[in-house]
């Protein structure tokens, strides 16, 4: 009976393309993690560690931004080949520069982090995108993978620098070769028909016809992806009128702005939310949710962080692959709900309200459980609610809300003190377990 259930759900899958896909997310997401895993050994201990979440969360956020405007002029093969080299130039500057230990400063390592945050926020919303050709079963494996990525990239830098013994350095340049997966992943796991036989994105522009008079620019190019080929062989004599291509690029930018209003209160604005509240948890109000040590499983008190990270991405691991099973639509209930831990253990923080440390173990699961369902179920109703032809442009667009969400979050945590505070309450009332770290 369950397989039989299994398989109905799974009827249609390929299981190249799903591969292909849940690599892209996993290779994708996993050097953000690592960095994040390495924050103290990059910076030291008398920097703050969000210095190194803001390097590697701006320049993700900036080019979300601005790239879904330009970005269907690159095709995917060549983007794929850009991410590999861009990320793998910026770990390799993270893993040279110096050790501060040894004097160097960390300008060089955030270089590094600012190149691999570019190109996984340009690969996120490029494969994002690139879902669109290759069905549901892809976004599923898409987020399935992202999710695996923080459970894999956190015990990877763990067992390679403590069970093994490697130095940060060797465990860091090893880590540089993983984009290349990505390459070989997209020539030759990926099923390449969809594209071929397919409108990519990047010809969109080429689909808007230009004819004198006064002709409505706005409604012909609306033809976008799915253009007869044939209107594509009037590139030539558009592109030797500047006077036509600026008028075809205008067009297409002022309606891509309209559509992007369009997403941000559906989609948008709910993902934003639930990352804000909870990369806020995860930053700045975690690292203060501790217990007598009579009373936890742990025998430091830097055990309980870790601990907590792990649980969360465990969270975020079961969510992010439950797409095929459940759907939850409900995007600005579960940011609500999100919010909602984040009162109650900002509260645990303050006032110790739950008795014990297995409910806040439960809290933090949640907390990765909500964030993986928003994520996989807002752009499942991207997919299933934009028409054909807006759904490339909106899956890539819509990218730019976990960042903007980590990013304020980051920019609350440092610029609020939200830590200090907490952490400086518990010592004010004989609590000083957080110096303790």
């Amino acid at each position: 009976m369950f397989r039989a259930r299994l398989s109905a759900v799974f009827a249609g899958a390929d299981v190249r393309v799903c591969t292909a896909f849940w690599l892209f997310g996993l290779i994708n997401n996993v050097l953000y993690v690592i960095i994040l895993s390495a924050a103290l050994d990059l910076v030291g201990p008398d920097v703050p560690k969000a210095i190194v979440l803001l390097a590697d969360i701006i320049p993700s956020f900036v080019i979300k931004l601005c790239a879904p405007y330009f970005i269907h002029l690159v095709p995917y093969s060549y983007r794929t080949v850009l991410f590999a080299a861009i990320s793998s130039w910026g770990m390799l500057l993270i893993a040279l520069a110096p050790p501060y230990t040894d004097g160097g400063t960390i300008t060089t390592k955030m270089a590094g982090v600012a190149l691999a945050s570019l190109s996984s926020g340009t690969g996120e919303l490029s494969f994002l995108a690139l879902t669109h050709y290759y069905g549901p079963f892809s976004q599923a494996a898409w987020g399935s993978g992202t999710g695996a990525a923080g459970l894999i990239g956190a015990g990877y830098y763990s067992i390679t620098t403590t069970t093994i013994g490697l130095s940060v350095k060797s465990s860091l340049l090893a880590s540089s070769i993983l984009p290349l997966v990505m390459v070989m992943d997209f020539f030759l796991m990926l099923p390449r028909g969809p594209l071929r036989n397919t409108v990519s994105s990047q010809h969109r522009d080429e689909d808007l016809e230009y004819e004198e008079g006064n002709e409505d620019v706005l409604d012909r190019e609306d033809r976008g992806l799915l253009a007869d080929p044939l209107e594509r062989s009037t590139t030539s004599i558009k592109s030797s009128n500047p006077t036509i291509n600026s008028t075809s690029w205008q067009a297409r930018f002022l309606h891509d702005l309209r559509r992007s209003r369009g997403l941000i209160y559906p989609y948008i604005l709910p993902l934003m939310l639930v990352y804000f509240a909870e990369y806020l948890i995860n930053q700045s109000v975690a690292p203060t949710l501790l217990f007598p040590l009579n009373k936890t499983p742990f025998t430091e008190y830097r055990s309980f962080y870790p601990t907590y990270a792990t649980i969360y991405q465990l969270g975020v691991f079961t969510s992010r692959s439950s797409l095929p099973f459940i759907r939850v639509p409900y995007l600005y209930t579960m940011g609500s709900l999100q919010c909602l831990n984040l009162a109650l253990l900002i509260f645990q923080a303050l006032y110790m309200i739950f008795p014990n440390i297995y409910i806040v173990f439960a809290f933090i699961f949640w907390v990765g459980v909500l964030g993986g369902l928003v994520y996989v179920n807002a752009y499942a109703n991207v997919a299933d609610d934009m028409p054909e032809k807006e759904r490339e442009f909106a899956l890539g667009a819509v990218s730019v809300s976990d960042s903007a969400g980590i990013l304020l979050s980051a920019l609350v945590g440092v610029v609020g003190g939200v830590e200090e505070w907490l952490c400086a309450w518990q010592v004010g009332r004989g609590k000083n377990w957080c110096r303790k770290l």
